[in-house]
């Protein structure tokens, strides 16, 4: 590979540990309640990654925190051939790797960024323009979105002006994208399990396969309804540690609620993570759960519900236990959907309970965390014990 092209959402995953489950139409509150960029440093992540493996790699970007300052901050001396500002052909004439023309680099806070989806999308048509041999995106499902529909609709281009239909969109036609996960709802097939993956992976790969960019209602997510709805089908390098898609279905919980109820104990205090397995214990316990959210209850009382980090932090006493259930497909017990259970929220609790029914683990060849502190999640990784039922538990590897 010669070319990568780069574009980072800077405000994606904002809304996760304030407990907005995404930024969509949540911008403004989600900086109200003092949300911090986490996409420019998992693109910085990234792209280090990258460049310890190809130094030389010519690297395209957008301007300033749409992804120029992650690459420069990498060690690449970038092409910026988009800038929301100066423009397309402003940005990419006379760019000899510098700051751009309008001095700007440095100049924004990632949090306080006006970008849109329209500045992803244009990024990704100078990036194509340009023959780029990769597309490496930061951000979440909408952002995979914006990607994509820019890839199949160059590649439905191509396709018509050629004559050859099966070079479009719906066998994963044009050209590769790799995600790089920042986002809160991460249910397509598209990202790298880390940040650090990702950079593996663009220096690595040697092939590529057609995966599903899925979307979902944000409003409905919010309001603890899943409603997925396929967006996409793209290339995407073939890699061990792309992750799969989400699994919804997860199978009956109920002998596992009923046994760990009866176990509870009143004198620790309990965090309940997002999705219907946890949500099935709090309905044992007499809890109306947050179906999508996070809630702490102590000795029969709910302490706090659809709790932000500082909120779950503020109630807390311990001794705590994070009661967590894997995403179905993907394994992931922290970093995905619940960025709420923050690395400050982890170290609180002296025991972390992992439950799943035995369908959803059998979908899963081994759990992950991705919590943005790499020696908390080296304290997660290991064998651990998942509760399946009544009285049942399985080893399962953490990795």
């Amino acid at each position: 590979m010669e070319s990568l092209g780069v574009v980072v959402n800077p405000i994606a995953g904002m809304g996760g540990r304030v407990g907005l489950k995404g930024t969509d139409g949540k911008l403004e509150e989600a900086r109200r309640r003092g949300a911090k960029a986490r996409a420019p440093d998992r693109a910085r992540d990234a792209l280090s990654a990258l460049h310890r493996r190809e130094p030389e790699l010519t690297v395209y970007t957008a301007a300033d925190v749409l992804g120029e300052r992650a690459v420069r901050d990498a060690g690449y001396e970038p092409v910026v051939v988009y800038d929301p500002i100066a423009g397309e052909s402003d940005a990419a004439a006379g760019d000899d790797g510098d700051a751009d023309s309008n001095g700007r680099a440095g100049s924004v806070e990632p949090a306080a960024a006006e970008t849109t989806a329209a500045d992803t999308r244009a990024a990704v048509r100078a990036f194509l323009e340009r023959g780029v041999d990769l597309i490496c995106f930061v951000g979440g499902d909408g952002t995979a979105v914006d990607v994509a529909e820019v890839i199949e609709h160059d590649a439905g281009s191509h396709a018509a002006d050629s004559d050859d239909a099966t070079s479009a969109s719906p066998d994963g036609g044009g050209t590769p994208m790799l995600g790089v996960p920042a986002g809160v709802k991460i249910y397509s097939s598209v990202f790298a399990v880390t940040p650090a993956d990702a950079g593996r992976i663009i220096a690595e790969f040697d092939r590529v396969a057609p995966r599903e960019v899925n979307d979902i209602d944000e409003d409905a997510y919010r309001e603890g309804e899943v409603r997925a709805e396929l967006k996409a089908v793209v290339p995407v390098p073939v890699a061990p540690d792309v992750q799969s898609g989400k699994q919804v279905a997860s199978g009956s919980v109920d002998s596992l609620a009923s046994g760990f109820a009866r176990e509870v104990d009143p004198d620790r205090t309990y965090v309940f993570g997002p999705g219907s397995t946890v949500g099935a214990i709090e309905t044992e316990l007499g809890i109306e759960p947050s179906p999508l959210g996070v809630d702490v209850w102590r000795d029969g009382t709910v302490l706090a519900r659809d709790a932000s980090e500082s909120e779950i932090l503020e109630v807390l006493t311990e001794p705590v236990t994070i009661v967590i259930s894997p995403i179905g497909g993907q394994g992931f017990v922290f970093g995905r959907g619940n960025h709420q259970i923050s690395p400050a929220v982890i170290r609180r609790a002296d025991e972390i309970e992992i439950v799943a029914s035995d369908e959803k683990l059998d979908g899963i060849d081994s759990l992950r965390v991705d919590t943005d502190d790499e020696d908390l999640d080296e304290t997660l990784r290991g064998w651990e014990r998942v509760r399946t039922g009544r009285f049942t538990t399985r080893l399962v590897n953490v990795v």
